[in-house]
């Protein structure tokens, strides 16, 4: 039986609680959007809210914010809650814990990809097209797309991590204590410890990136170019 909640790193507690939460009140925001100036695929009968245009891309801007700090920590001091190295074996384990963390990490990572999408549609856009009722923009439909896998997702995340790990897990993620490793006064040392790692990992070349779970690196990549991209490319084009 099992004694006491897990303990999560603090730095793992903040941003993911702050990014969670933008995230989530973007996904909700991001509805009514799309309850307000499509209604294609349904609609939910609330009235209209006239500035949740403006408020759905303020809180997008937050996460935009956020995302890069929590994406380099999951992709590194978190990487262990992120696609796994040996995932074909682990997923062969199947109704096993290891078959159903697999399946969590799986969800952990799609939700890194499908931020990067979210905030790259969602910077591409403009904000005429909707009230104009132009919906048939591309970038529209790949932000259409990225907020129906964050939903997905989202709603996997949680169930997964109450079957995994059960409402000690759930609470762990809510607590404010933490261990004198972890204390703020430490932060800084830890940071530069981080990035000389980093940068020492980084130089040993594609070798060192292939035995580092290569499949992860290359989403990596992916996700950070695209966090990159979100902040500049609506500087030099504006949409289709």
């Amino acid at each position: 039986m099992r004694n006491s909640a897990p303990y999560q790193p603090l730095w793992l507690r903040i941003l993911h609680g702050v990014s969670g939460i933008l995230a989530i009140t973007a996904i909700i925001t991001g509805f009514l959007v799309y309850n307000t100036f499509d209604k294609r695929f349904g609609q939910v009968p609330i009235g209209k809210i006239e500035p949740i245009q403006d408020i759905h891309g303020t809180v997008a801007l937050f996460f935009l914010l956020v995302l890069p700090a929590f994406a380099l920590y999951s992709f590194h001091a978190g990487e262990n809650r992120l696609l796994p190295p040996d995932l074909i074996r682990k997923l062969t384990q199947v109704g096993k814990p290891i078959w159903w963390a697999s399946l969590q990490r799986i969800v952990n990572t799609l939700m890194l990809i499908a931020s990067a999408l979210a905030v790259i549609s969602g910077r591409m856009m403009k904000e005429e097209w909707l009230p104009l009722g132009e919906l048939d923009h591309l970038w529209y439909y790949f932000h259409l797309i990225a907020w129906v896998i964050m939903v997905g997702c989202l709603a996997i995340h949680l169930l997964m991590s109450a079957k995994v790990g059960g409402a000690p897990l759930l609470l762990s993620m809510l607590s404010w204590q933490y261990r004198p490793a972890d204390s703020p006064r430490n932060w800084y040392s830890r940071l530069q410890s981080w990035w000389g790692n980093f940068t020492l990992n980084f130089s040993g070349g594609i070798n060192q990136l292939i035995n580092r779970n290569f499949s992860l690196r290359v989403i990596e990549i992916f996700v950070l170019v695209g966090i990159i991209t979100a902040f500049t490319l609506p500087l030099f084009f504006s949409g289709d």
